[in-house]
């Protein structure tokens, strides 16, 4: 198993949900790209953080 934290910083809005944009490491390529998030959840957030779990 292994764990990522992405980093994502804020887009722009839709509808019903807030575009969030993946700032990759340095020198890797993006993990998810982009994401979207209902507002309920997301509010005012600017800088989104997920982590990923890997399981074998």
């Amino acid at each position: 198993m292994s764990k990522k934290t992405v980093k994502f910083e804020y887009e722009k809005e839709t509808k019903n949900s807030v575009r969030y944009q993946e700032v990759p490491e340095s020198g890797q390529a993006p993990i998810m790209g982009t994401i979207y998030v209902q507002k309920w959840f997301a509010g005012d957030s600017k800088v989104l953080e997920l982590t990923l779990e890997k399981k074998d």
